[in-house]
């Protein structure tokens, strides 16, 4: 095992700077909301890094595989994960909404549903998602930075590169190169987040204040323990099944955990999850095709949300929805959820047009916004290690991560 480094290591700094811009913006609400431009600054260096990264270390990992079949197995093997833990997710969270009742003793006064019923006229269409996966212009597709987009091109390119054998080397050379630079680049960058996070917090608190989670405490406390339990359920189940050393794992997931949950976005995290997990043993190609197809498919955060938060609506309004209507509210939601982090407040749109389709008042989630920003932080930080989680067991379930590696100390040291 490498030796631990003395000092405090980035997740504890990233920590330190998120309990530091709470307590800046609470006292000092006017100069915590003036540091946004700061913490937007952090965030677009995180996701200039994700484009070039994604292809680089993708077209690495496929070059090395250039097999169709073997790549068409593992898509399958992932889509079958992410069903079983989206499905899990939906049921923890319909479970704890009937149990807490987060919606009952809440009362509405002075709420705008206007911005909610604007939310809520937009659409997810899950079938216009899978189409959009392939792109009419990749150059476009990195623009926007949309993930599916690159995986697919990238993977493509990779087993084309791999075809053309000694002519393809220069540029799977050249993928090799870029891959391990953009990881040196993401070294740089990691080291401004703790004041990225400090900013971003003392925003959040600045602007909102802690005075929001009052009226709705309920519902937060209900959130953040149905996202708890679930992440133990998942936990165990990986354990029993895939032997895999959970104490090496929480270690692996702890930054870009961390970093998900401060930012409230995924890609901030995602170089950093890729790094730790190559570090953990899993091959590059399941990391690179795992994760970003995972954004999309595998949102456990997103999901649970989504239904806890609707039947929270209902509650509201005392509105008592049997058992066979919440089963088929959780397969609406597990297609609707589908593609949510391609959008902008994807979370809330299906929560709003879902509310909106089963006759819900506005209202109700207009009561959402004043607390998303911290349901945001949970949901974000699940998703990430949901999909971290994912490529750990599609690797073991590929056999392409060796028992001695996850329970043995090969790891550095995170702390």
């Amino acid at each position: 095992m490498a030796e631990a480094k003395k000092g405090l290591g980035l997740g504890s700094k990233i920590m330190i700077g998120m309990f530091l811009g709470f307590v800046f913006g609470h006292f000092f609400p006017t100069y915590g909301a003036a540091l946004k431009p700061l913490g937007d600054i952090f965030i677009r260096m995180i996701k200039m890094i994700v484009v070039p990264l994604i292809f680089s270390a993708l077209v690495m990992g496929i070059a090395g595989t250039g097999d169709f079949k073997k790549l068409g197995k593992l898509g399958l093997k992932a889509t079958i994960w992410f069903e079983a833990a989206t499905t899990l997710a939906l049921a923890v969270g319909l479970c704890f909404a009937n149990y807490f009742q987060p919606g009952n003793g809440v009362v509405l006064s002075g709420v705008d549903a206007s911005a909610a019923q604007q939310m809520a006229s937009k659409s997810i269409d899950f079938m216009q998602t899978v189409v959009n996966i392939v792109p009419t212009n990749i150059v476009d597709g990195m623009v926007r930075g949309d993930m599916l987009q690159i995986v697919f091109f990238s993977t493509f390119f990779g087993i084309a590169a791999a075809a053309m054998g000694e002519k393809g080397e220069p540029v799977v050379k050249l993928a090799t190169s870029l891959a391990e630079i953009m990881f040196k680049f993401t070294f740089y960058v990691m080291n401004l987040a703790p004041y990225g996070v400090f900013a971003l917090c003392a925003f959040t608190t600045g602007k909102y204040g802690l005075a929001m989670l009052i009226p709705l405490s309920k519902l937060v406390f209900s959130l953040y323990f149905a996202l708890f339990i679930f992440l133990v359920i998942l936990f165990t189940f990986v354990a029993i099944v895939t032997k895999v050393n959970i104490r090496h794992l929480l270690r692996v997931i702890k930054e870009p955990a961390i970093l998900a949950f401060t930012t409230t976005t995924s890609e901030a995290a995602l170089p950093v999850a890729m790094q730790n997990l190559e570090k953990l043993g899993v091959p590059k190609h399941i990391i690179t095709f795992v994760l970003p197809t995972g954004y999309t498919f595998n949102l456990d955060g997103g999901t649970l949300y989504s239904a806890l938060t609707l039947m929270f609506i209902a509650q509201i309004y005392h509105v008592d929805y049997s058992l066979g209507q919440q089963i088929m509210i959780m397969l609406t939601l597990m297609l609707a959820t589908k593609g949510i982090a391609c959008v902008p407040g994807g979370s809330f749109i299906v929560v709003a047009g879902t509310a909106a389709s089963l006759g819900l008042p506005m209202e109700g989630v207009a009561l959402l916004m004043g607390v998303d920003r911290v349901l945001d932080m949970a949901r974000t930080g699940c998703n990430l290690i949901g999909n971290c989680v994912a490529a750990v067991v599609v690797a073991r379930w590929e056999k392409e991560l060796p028992e001695d590696r996850l329970q043995q100390g090969y790891l550095v040291s995170y702390d």
